[in-house]
Order: structure tokens, then sequence, then C-alpha cells
């Protein structure tokens, strides 16, 4: 049994996290921080206003450097001077609807910008460990009952998640034909819908919630039969580090992951609405609802669901928290940002809090 609670490991590491500005890599940078690393970052300027990486003040507490993947000279410079020894690679256009707006943007970032990172990374001796971020979005979706596996075909439809699929296939080229000749492990881990406090995305269910209870006006759901995977943003931001660090220490378990949530926790965005508003109401007293929205909009699929059973074989892992104690934690974080409270220390005990669950449910086994 891994106990992907000591991530002291990456005390004094030296890990370049790209995309650190976003709501994941904000997460994952406090995550790390906490854990005691030598955190820098690389990214755009934060993808919203407000944004998760300025209320938190992350900023003040490791190196955050305003950069474009897409420009492979200053990207190498930062790879030369900083020396990582583990690259989380999470830059991204992240957004499907989005992707039909600005295709070529979308590509740019997602797939030439890997393209940049493995070329960073072949050129720096210092790397020993690299992970890729992307999505459960990457596979050839036909909508089945039961969830992809991490051989099924990847061929995402639109083209968010088709420039995901190339971003899969370009690391596994890169590994192929040079990174593993150097010694680099490598890694791409695919996760479902997150959830958790900071997100500000448009076009995202959560974030739509919030908005909506905030001015308190109706949620406007678009697909409120589409069925996701959701989890807390906590559960596949463990995993990354636990995958990180694993094949950091044996090359053995570099591979490609599904990160997902069990079965149960595969619902309905309508569910998942209906959980916020259900939270959102007892914790408030407001009576906060949802209706439907018609709208004709760009394809999105219906029904996505992972397999997860070769991450929780190879480690032993599995999630800690149900989608309603993910939404519970989005509930409690919104209250601490709209009572103009302490953003980092709620931050700080809720990753507490899930490292805490993580022990319990190892001491049961």
């Amino acid at each position: 049994m891994i106990l992907v609670t000591d991530i002291s490991f990456y005390k004094g590491k030296r890990v370049l996290v790209t995309g650190h500005t976003g709501f994941k890599g904000s997460w994952l940078c406090q995550l790390l921080l906490m854990a005691g690393a030598d955190v820098v970052g690389f990214a755009l300027e934060p993808p919203t206003a407000p944004s998760l990486f300025q209320l938190s003040g992350l900023s003040s507490c490791m190196e955050s450097i305003t950069g474009d993947v897409r420009d492979i000279e200053h990207l190498g410079k930062v790879f030369f001077e900083k020396k990582p020894e583990i690259v989380i690679h999470m830059a991204a256009q992240p957004l499907v609807r989005e992707s039909y707006r600005n295709p070529v943007y979308t590509y740019e970032t997602n797939v030439m910008g890997t393209v940049n990172v493995l070329e960073c990374l072949r050129m720096c001796p210092s790397v020993r460990s690299f992970l890729n971020v992307t999505t459960d979005k990457v596979y050839c979706n036909k909508e089945w009952e039961w969830g992809y596996r991490e051989n099924e075909a990847l061929n995402g439809r639109d083209p968010y998640s088709n420039s995901k699929s190339c971003s899969e296939l370009v690391t596994g080229c890169y590994k192929e034909s040079f990174l593993k000749a150097l010694d680099i492990a490598v890694s791409t881990a695919r996760a479902g819908n997150v959830i958790g406090g900071g997100d500000f995305a448009v076009n995202r269910i959560i974030p739509d919630c919030v908005r909506a209870a905030k001015n308190r006006e109706d949620i406007l759901v678009r697909n409120p039969n589409s069925t996701r995977p959701y989890q807390h943003v906590l559960e596949p931001l463990a995993a990354y580090l636990m995958i990180a660090q694993k094949q950091y220490v044996d090359k053995k378990y570099a591979g490609s992951y599904n990160v997902g949530p069990n079965d149960s926790d595969c619902i309905s965005t309508g569910e998942l609405v209906d959980l916020f508003c259900s939270k959102w109401n007892q914790a408030t007293g407001d009576a906060v609802r949802w209706i439907q929205q018609e709208e004709i909009g760009p394809h999105e699929a219906n029904f996505l669901k992972l397999d997860c059973s070769r991450i929780k074989s190879v480690f032993g892992w599995a999630p800690q928290w149900n989608v309603e104690t993910a939404v519970e934690k989005v509930v409690e974080w919104t209250k601490v940002y709209f009572a103009g409270e302490n953003i980092i220390g709620s931050m700080e005990s809720q990753v507490e809090a899930y490292f805490e669950s993580m022990d319990d449910a190892l001491v049961c086994q």
C-alpha cells in the first residue's frame, strides 16, 4: 500500500508547474508549498478576474514567472536557470466552448505548448520525473455506459478534446524517441471533471452556480442530463503528486493513468446542481434553484465515464471524498470568499482535512 499522504517527499524538491495561475494549478501549488517544495510556476496571467491565484496570495510564497508555453525560447531559459527535478505540465486552453471559438489558439497552446515543454525536457539534464495532465475527454467517446480504459483509442471530437488527444500522442512519441534514453520518467494523467472552491471560469457549471448564488438568481443549466465523473479538485492533484513521486523513485510506474471518482459519483449535471442548491440553501438560508436553459450550442458529449482500475491496482489509490462532500467543500470555501475572510486558511484547512480522511481510510484497511 502506497502512502500517498506522505507528501514530505517533496520537501526541498525543485518542482516546475506550468499553468500554475489557473484553478487547478493554484491548488496544486498550495499542496506543494505545504509539502515544503521549491516551486516555480510558468504561466500566463490568471485566466479569470477574480482568480484563485490572486485571492490566495500564492505569488508571495513561490516564484511565479509570467510566460507562454508557445514561447520555447523563454520556456527553455526557465528550465536552464531553475533546473527542475520534477515537471508537472498543466498549461492549457481548457474550455470546450472556447476551443470552438478559437481552435488555432487551442491547438497552438495544447499541442505545440506540449511539444515545447517536451523539447525543453530533452535539453534539461536535471529533470527526473515529468507528468502531463490531460483530460478524460481524450478518448474517442462512443457514449457507452462503461468507463474508458487507458488502452482505448484517443480521438477527442471537439477542438479542445482533440488537442488534448494530440498532446497525449506527442508525449508518447517524445517518451519513446528521446526521454527514455535520457532516463526521464514520463506519465500522463487523464482526470475527470473537477470542482472546488475558487473556480471562476466561464461555461463551467459550479462557477455558474456560485455566480447565480451570489446574485440570488436562478442557475441556468444547459445540459442537465449530461453525465460526467465529478470529483473534488484535491482528488486528482493528490494522484498527480503520487504518480510523479513514485516514478521519480522507480521508473516502472511511468505510464498513463485515469484519475476519476467512483462510479456512484458519475452523476448528471442536473443532479450536481441539485446537490449545490441543497447544500447552499441549507448553509445560507437562501432559496437558490435552477432552470434549464434552452440553447443550441456546439457539440458536447452527453455521457462520459472513466475506468480507474489501473491506478487503483498499481498504487492502491482510491478517491476519498464523494461528490456530496466535494459540493460541501465548494460551499464552505465560497462562504469564506463571499465574507471576505481568509482564503489561504480555507485552502489549508481543506487540504489538511483531505489528507486526514486518507489517513483514516488507511487505518481502517
